[in-house]
């Protein structure tokens, strides 16, 4: 849970304890294809399930939000299997919000409507496209990152409406 001064201006990393019970039911199956290697079809299928479910855990390990210059990029890691950027024009507007429960963790779509990134907790970064759609960023920094994105939106752009004809 780290906000760091980063050179494009803003870095926030969130971790959260959901992978150490996938890490540790990912080493329960490793452990039992050991102790099953006699049966098959256990002794390869649990180590393979054991296996996914710690890339599965990795891959979910922490969310990391941060500037990229003309784009916001959120991603889960450390094994960057999920990864998404916004580009700060697509942004209408941004709000702090809370996700429902029944949104969860990870990545859907929501009963609501539009897309949840989530690890942990319910707080979120609201943010509404210019297209009409929704994004709802899970974060332990939710005030400091509306308020980045916000002035994101209200910078002016350099060359806009340059070669359009």
């Amino acid at each position: 849970m780290t906000t760091e001064s980063h050179p494009s201006g803003y870095s926030h990393r969130q971790s959260a304890p959901l992978c150490l019970l996938l890490y540790a039911v990912a080493g329960l199956f490793l452990v039992l294809g050991w102790v099953l290697s006699a049966a098959p079809p256990l002794h390869w299928l649990f180590p393979t399930i054991g296996v996914l479910l710690t890339v599965g855990a990795a891959s979910f390990h922490h969310l990391t939000v941060e500037d990229r210059g003309d784009r916001l990029a959120v991603r889960f890691g450390p094994v960057p299997l999920f990864r998404r950027t916004v580009r700060y024009a697509d942004i209408g507007s941004v709000e702090v919000g809370r996700t429902l429960f029944v949104d969860g963790w990870g990545i859907h779509y929501s009963i609501r409507g539009g897309w949840v990134w989530n690890l942990w907790g319910r707080e979120c970064v609201v943010v509404h496209f210019r297209d009409g759609g929704t994004l709802r960023i899970g974060t332990d920094d939710a005030e400091q990152l509306a308020a980045f994105v916000r002035s994101k939106l209200t910078e002016p752009e350099a060359g806009r409406g340059q070669g359009e004809d």
